[in-house]
């Protein structure tokens, strides 16, 4: 199922992304083989990039907790209705920044959530084998999560990319590595309609059951490369990805970002830019077994807006 969700985001990803730079390209120089406006790179010393943004998430996997495996697909309306239908508070903090000198970047990015799931969107798949008895097909999840990563990429080459016969974007290729830290706290519950094994689990009432993570953190190791394309004065576009996990914290984990920043304005020596995007966040992570096993199978993918101040 996350191969087939995976797929699909890969696709939709790489036509709006090619739509976008054909659409941009057109504006920004016909018959001249070369663009005079360089990639957006400081010459010497230090620049510093601070950028919040909103990152509107949706949820598509499962979610493995004291055994009880439950599949999530939701989107980002649901998790919003969810969230406040319940009366909860829809937490949510998102922030990147990153300093540059030359051809090096150091960069840092976090995010933190706290949501509501029920419903459609959460199914029961299957329990452990040690763990008898049945579990209704509904269930709701209720999932807080923080995201914190740090790294550098280094500028290893400059070059016009092709677009067409006459027109090549000027393009800067980084390589990066670095680290991703994840933390989590899950609770999956449950109606009881028929004979449950409920030995390990809260019980709220006489026909819900709740499983309970507790607190589960671990650090992914990641390399990757991304592309910086200088579509137009003060504009550029941005292609990420990454790979990691590799068993040192999780199974596997992958990222893919696509963004268009654009320079709106200068105030006290400070650019103040917009940014548009998406971002798709693929991890498979597990610990324990049986009653003990936790496990999140999940792709963590949606639109991304911001707006960056640079000095």
């Amino acid at each position: 199922m996350t191969a087939r969700i995976t797929s699909r985001v890969t696709t939709r990803l790489t036509r709006a992304l090619g739509a976008a730079a054909l659409a941009v390209a057109g504006t920004v120089a016909h018959g001249a083989d070369y663009p005079a406006f360089p990639v957006q790179a400081p010459e010497s010393g230090w620049t510093v990039q601070f950028t919040p943004y909103a990152w509107l998430l949706s949820l598509n996997g499962s979610q493995t907790v004291r055994g009880r495996t439950v599949d999530v697909n939701e989107t980002f309306p649901e998790l919003v209705h969810d969230t406040w239908g319940k009366g909860n508070q829809l937490y949510a903090a998102m922030a990147h920044v990153e300093a540059r000198n030359g051809p090096l970047t150091l960069f840092g990015d976090v995010v933190g959530a706290l949501l509501d799931a029920e419903g459609g969107g959460i199914r029961e798949r299957r329990i452990t084998p040690d763990i008898s008895g049945a579990i209704a097909a509904r269930g709701d999840f209720k999932y807080k999560i923080a995201v914190a990563e740090a790294g550098a990429a280094y500028e290893i080459a400059r070059f016009g990319f092709p677009l067409g016969d006459v027109v090549r974007i000027p393009t800067a290729l980084d390589v990066l590595a670095g680290a991703r830290y994840w933390y989590q706290q899950a609770d999956v519950s449950f109606d009881l309609r028929t004979t449950v094994d409920i030995a390990d689990l809260v019980v709220l009432g006489r026909n819900r059951a709740v499983a309970r993570s507790g607190s589960v953190d671990w650090t992914d190791p990641f390399v990757g490369a991304q592309l910086r394309f200088a579509v137009a004065p003060g504009q550029e576009l941005l292609l990420r990805g990454d790979v990691g996990g590799f068993d040192l914290g999780s199974k596997f984990t992958w990222q893919a970002v696509a963004g268009y920043k654009f320079d709106f304005a200068v105030r006290s020596g400070i650019t103040f830019s917009g940014l548009v995007g998406y971002r798709a966040l693929y991890v498979d992570y597990a610990q324990g077994f049986g009653r003990r096993l936790y496990e999140f199978d999940m792709l963590i993918h949606g639109p991304v807006v911001g707006v960056s101040l640079r000095w």
